[in-house]
């Protein structure tokens, strides 16, 4: 096969820094629509599959997205053994849905998404990804924004999974990554409950908006831990923060992680393992300083001291 035949019919960049990018190769447009909250493209990649892009970010492909649904799904629920009732926030592609149907003990899932068109879009376009997660019974899609439906619900839930795009550029999420919102949301946690969140690249270049979320859940969370791992299609290792009322052991016995994996799943983990997660729970040395010798917070989504 000569080189021609490897060629993407176009390029599309995505700014990792102000000044680095990260080239991607294209070989088929999907879907194209301008929405009242962002710009999407769902994308046929050269070599990592479909691919969702949102604002000229890519949110995930198909390849290698394991990588990053698992690690936002899975170390809250392993932590919390039990997970019955689960509130999502985001998950456009479904993938994070499809994870945490992997826990038979879930009777519930809520998942609220304000962009209706980009969730749909991924449902007809990235089946790879949720695996028609959006029909399991178990399921309530609700397409609103999270700022406001938790005016009007006093449900709790026991693991509160936070899959929104990080606050750069003043998107839509922005408020959502405040410490008011957060208090929010802590009072519909379960007691003993975790919240996770997407929490930005932990690259060094752009480690601010990492060390600024984790400082901000622990002006809500006695306990946030700084979790990572590389996501290949990002060009980057991933930052998340696990938060709860109680300290969890970061230092988890694999073997009794695998075990508790193969009672209370379906399986098909590609990622998270016993030792893999003992590995993420690791915070890097830089990252740890980071967040000693920072102050700053999001409160209202003004950076403050």
């Amino acid at each position: 096969m000569n080189a021609q035949e490897h060629q993407p019919v176009l390029w599309m960049n995505e700014y990792v820094t102000p000044w680095d990018l990260y080239i991607h190769g294209i070989n088929q447009i999907l879907a194209h629509t301008i929405t009242p909250y962002h710009e999407m493209y769902i994308v046929e990649t050269g070599a990592y599959g479909k691919a969702l892009i949102l604002d000229g970010r890519w949110q995930s492909c198909s390849i290698d997205e394991f990588i990053y649904h698992e690690a936002l799904v899975h170390p809250a629920m392993i932590s919390y053994k039990h997970p019955r009732n689960v509130l999502i926030l985001g998950g456009s592609e479904g993938a994070t849905l499809r994870e945490v149907l992997r826990w038979k003990n879930v009777k519930k899932v809520w998942m609220i998404n304000p962009d209706g068109e980009v969730v749909e879009a991924c449902r007809q376009n990235l089946v790879e990804m949720h695996q028609n997660a959006f029909d399991d019974p178990r399921v309530e899609l609700t397409i609103a924004d999270p700022l406001l439906i938790l005016e009007i619900t006093s449900k709790q839930w026991d693991i509160i999974i936070f899959d929104l795009i990080e606050p750069i550029n003043k998107k839509v999420s922005c408020p959502l990554f405040t410490q008011d919102y957060f208090k929010k949301l802590k009072q519909v946690l379960s007691p003993g409950g975790f919240m996770i969140v997407q929490a930005g690249s932990i690259a060094p270049a752009e480690l601010d908006i990492h060390v600024f979320l984790i400082n901000t859940l622990r002006t809500v969370f006695p306990w946030v831990n700084s979790i990572s791992n590389c996501i290949p299609t990002n060009g980057s290792f991933w930052g998340f923060a696990l938060c709860s009322e109680h300290p969890v052991n970061t230092k988890p016995d694999p073997t009794i992680v695998d075990r508790l994996l193969a009672e209370k799943t379906t399986g098909g983990l590609r990622f998270i393992d016993g030792k893999t997660l003992l590995g993420i729970f690791q915070t890097p040395t830089y990252v740890r300083h980071a967040i000693k010798t920072q102050t700053r917070i999001y409160d209202n989504f003004r950076k403050v001291t």
